[in-house]
């Protein structure tokens, strides 16, 4: 599996309450069970006007149908080709 992050554009997302963060949630379960083992949600962070979710994933399609499924856009995807943190420097 590969790791993306994945930029959604959601005007007003940050406004949610825990219901609404609960709800959105649900949603991309229900989507992820239908994509299963095809698509992985790790976390998102909430910025701005959408969303950064960090996701593993077969492909970017993957990532794509995910986004149809649940309604969420999927504006940027971007694979990562490494990571690291501040123990590289050791």
């Amino acid at each position: 599996m590969k790791r993306y992050v994945i930029e959604r554009e959601v005007p007003g997302f940050g406004a949610n309450d825990d219901a609404g963060f609960c709800n959105a949630a649900k949603t991309s379960n229900a989507a992820l069970s239908k994509l299963a083992p095809r698509v992985q949600w790790e976390h998102s962070y909430v910025v701005g006007n959408g969303t950064v979710c960090i996701y593993l994933a077969e492909n970017e399609t993957a990532i794509r149908e995910h986004a149809r499924l649940s309604g969420f856009p999927a504006n940027k995807i971007t694979e990562v080709v490494r990571m690291f943190d501040p123990t590289t420097a050791r």
